[in-house]
């Protein structure tokens, strides 16, 4: 009877969870943008932090100067984070004006950092020139409208900080069952973070975005102290910030729902770079000021702990095996009810197909993931971080 009970009230309150997130997401209003005059366009800085990504650093540059915003009303600031490839000399051969490269060991004299990407984004802060910031990763390739969309949306809503969409690119033809298996697994994890990001920000429940697009009005950046007081933390460029400019402006975050503003990244390319992403983003948890995330994290972690222990006991308990089966059913269920209409908005309906079949892993990683990124350390980008 215990294992039942418990089961009830973990299923029926992240049920209806994800049901008030799922209402909260088709309520997002999309955006159409209004044609801004050229001479009215706010000037923008896109800023990138970059280490060690010669692969990809190139593509991600030339997609931002692909844009339908007049250049002269934009400027890409890389900060180069110590690379040992050729990612400076990618960058310096675009030989464009609007384009910046800093070398962050000019500015940390032989510093030990946490958060080298803070320091990375902080510094390429006191070099921007736009009134609007906006961050993306050099693995990320922006579609042709993203500047001009966003700057409708500033120009009509007034945001302070706005979130927006992010989507894993498809796997390349010819790549081995394994990595696309895992890469579809990935990109329905990161549709629903996504799907949760926009609703509750829209329903203003708490606070979620992802630093590979988003975008605040600088003046806020430096009113808020920018990353004073989280910059030994080694994840949360994104969140933790978000978090200080909610506390001074609640009303004023909004997430821009737009399939012109929707940004390309990459999957981690196997099992151990996928982990290692999962862990740091855990570690931030614990120090989050917005407490409502906070108890979703912890509802959706007790949950996946509490399946976990129903699929030990049973390989001994007939009773206790149903129970778990019909427990997975409700959650896949209350899943697939909300990821729907987020899955549709990507143009990733198809996925889904793999969700149930994906559940063990799912369950497994969430709570290896939580347990390691509160007690243990992680590899990013060839450091060892606590």
């Amino acid at each position: 009877m215990t294992f039942l009970l418990i089961s009830i009230f973990l299923l029926i309150s992240y049920s209806v969870l994800l049901l008030y997130y799922r209402k909260g997401w088709r309520k997002i209003p999309t955006y159409v943008p209004k044609k801004i005059d050229e001479n009215d366009c706010p000037f923008v800085s896109i800023i990138i932090a970059a280490r060690n990504e010669e692969k990809n650093i190139g593509a991600c540059i030339q997609s931002i100067l692909n844009q339908t915003y007049p250049a002269k009303n934009f400027e890409i600031i890389v900060t180069d984070d110590h690379s040992t490839d050729n990612t400076v000399s990618i960058i310096q051969s675009f030989q464009k004006e609007n384009i910046t490269v800093l070398h962050l060991s000019d500015f940390i004299e032989n510093q030990q950092l946490n958060s080298y990407k803070k320091k990375s984004i902080d510094t390429a802060m006191k070099f921007a020139k736009g009134q609007l910031i906006v961050t993306t990763d050099a693995d990320c390739i922006a579609p042709k409208k993203w500047l001009e969309t966003l700057a409708s949306f500033y120009k009509q809503k007034s945001p302070v900080f706005v979130a927006l969409p992010v989507t894993f690119a498809p796997s390349p033809v010819g790549e081995g069952l394994g990595v696309r298996l895992l890469k579809i697994f990935q990109s329905l994890d990161f549709m629903t973070l996504q799907g949760i990001t926009g609703a509750s920000v829209f329903r203003k429940i708490h606070a979620m975005c992802n630093g590979a697009n988003l975008s605040y009005q600088k003046e806020v950046f430096f009113e808020v102290g920018g990353f004073e007081g989280i910059d030994q933390i080694a994840s949360g460029d994104d969140m933790l910030l978000m978090h200080k400019i909610q506390q001074k402006y609640p009303n004023e975050i909004m997430f821009l729902k737009s399939k012109e503003v929707i940004v390309t990244t990459l999957p981690a390319e196997n099992l151990k770079d996928f982990m290692n992403q999962r862990i740091r983003w855990a570690s931030k948890a614990d120090v989050y000021t917005d407490k409502k995330i906070t108890a979703v994290l912890v509802l959706v972690y007790l949950l996946n702990s509490w399946l976990l222990i129903l699929a030990m006991v049973s390989f001994f308990n007939l009773y206790v095996f149903c129970l778990f089966i019909i427990a997975v059913l409700i959650k896949t269920l209350a899943e697939l009810l909300f990821l729907f209409p987020v899955a549709k908005f990507f143009g990733k309906q198809k996925q889904l197909w793999w969700f149930l079949p994906a559940q063990p892993f799912h369950i497994l990683y969430t709570v290896i993931a939580g347990w390691l990124g509160k007690f243990g350390s992680y590899q990013w980008k060839g450091r060892k971080v606590k």
